[in-house]
């Protein structure tokens, strides 16, 4: 299952609703991107989503 390393963001599951009005079941995944962030001053490769990598887990 995809899920982020650092926030711990993990697949949403709802209902598509048409216009009759039908559900059928589906899910929306997080964009998890594979990412080199510093840790305690040293570089570790790991699976985040954009959001994190967005905001200040960016290696500069």
């Amino acid at each position: 299952m995809a899920a982020c390393e650092l926030c711990h963001k993990t697949p949403g599951f709802g209902y598509n609703v048409s216009h009759s009005k039908r559900h059928t079941k589906r899910t929306w995944k997080p964009n998890i991107q594979r990412a080199t962030i510093y840790v305690d001053g040293r570089a570790k490769r790991v699976h985040i989503c954009t959001r994190c990598l967005r905001s200040q887990y960016r290696v500069r």
